[in-house]
């Protein structure tokens, strides 16, 4: 759906409804900020979570790539990425954006083998920032190490809390308590000193930069403290399909994919103008768009055996650390074109 088709909606005036009866879900609501609709056929069902890493996902719609071909999409936005994947194994929601935790759909493909299909991931490090530890713009921290002892705030569910303990141990930031926060919370509490610092994700830090609250201590710190290179390719977030959607709707799957495809190469040679896109998915809004780092895109046809690896050292903090019940092999998870 074109731009000039239908309107986007600002944050504030999304329309929402509850989502079926149920958990964590009935908590999720549905939003439409320039819902593509086909004039028939199936819907599908893409959660997404409203950080800076959706930004293909939201381009696609926005530009009107899944409605020419053929498809019709539903936006159903999310408190957090668990909640994406509780969906997903529901079946109530067939597939995530990008910016859907990799962890937390690495969870749910243990709870149920063979669920999820990866088709994209995000990687981020210190030059295409998503991640970040970000403070109050008068604290005295100048590291990671100085919030030793503070109250540091996480994005919720349990990728955002394992990465946020491990970048404060690693860092040398002993002592310090991890307290879950609502992402869009994050600013807010850092201004009122209810928290020290706060691990999270884009458009966060530049929100807390803009308005003069926040600054940033560190980005790309997953790529520091967990890959143990500040520019290595973390892959944070992924969309992804179920394998379910997929066995069952083949040709649409695929042409999902390479419509999403569209929007990935949109964003890697407009990013200037694909920020537009942020509005109405995220907190950013107007000329702040402009502000936003942004992160990378791999599809899955461009996964080299390094980014493979990288991928599978950040899956393996999550078993050595016992989230997970056993070790996940990236590769089982990762979409192939049939």
């Amino acid at each position: 759906m074109r731009r000039s088709d239908v309107p986007v909606l600002s944050a504030s005036r999304l329309s929402r409804r509850r989502m079926l009866q149920g958990g964590v879900l009935a908590a999720a609501t549905l939003a439409l900020p320039g819902l593509a609709r086909a004039q028939s056929g199936l819907a599908i069902r893409i959660g997404y979570w409203p950080i800076a890493a959706g930004l293909p996902f939201y381009t696609a719609v926005e530009r009107g790539f899944f409605k020419d071909a053929g498809l019709n999409v539903e936006v159903q936005r999310f408190a957090g990425a668990q909640q994406i994947m509780e969906g997903m194994l529901s079946g109530r929601t067939d597939g995530s954006a990008n910016g859907t935790g990799s962890g937390n759909l690495a969870i749910g493909e243990i709870a149920a083998p063979g669920s999820f299909k990866i088709f994209c991931s995000n990687p981020s490090n210190v030059d295409h920032v998503l991640d970040e530890v970000i403070v109050p713009v008068a604290s005295p921290a100048g590291t990671v190490a100085d919030l030793a002892g503070k109250r540091v705030g996480s994005g919720p569910g349990i990728q955002n809390v394992t990465l946020a303990k491990t970048v404060l141990e690693r860092g040398g930031a002993e002592g310090a308590t991890v307290v879950e926060l609502p992402i869009g919370q994050h600013v807010a509490a850092l201004a009122a000193g209810q928290i020290d610092g706060c691990y999270t994700l884009e458009p966060t830090g530049t929100i807390g930069r803009l308005n003069g609250t926040t600054r940033v201590l560190e980005s790309g710190v997953i790529a520091h403290y967990v890959l143990g290179d500040p520019k290595a390719p973390w892959f944070g977030g992924s969309a992804s399909l179920t394998a379910e959607f997929i066995k069952q709707h083949p040709a649409e799957a695929q042409r999902f994919v390479e419509a999403y495809g569209l929007g990935v190469e949109f964003v890697r040679k407009n990013p200037d103008e694909a920020r537009q896109y942020l509005k109405g998915y995220t907190p950013i809004e107007g000329e702040l768009t402009k502000e936003v780092p942004l992160a990378a895109y791999t599809m899955y046809d461009e996964f080299t055996p390094q980014d493979i690896e990288y991928f599978q050292k950040f899956f393996d903090l999550f078993s050595e650390r016992e989230i997970f019940a056993h070790r996940l092999m990236v590769e089982s998870m990762l979409y192939q074109r049939g």
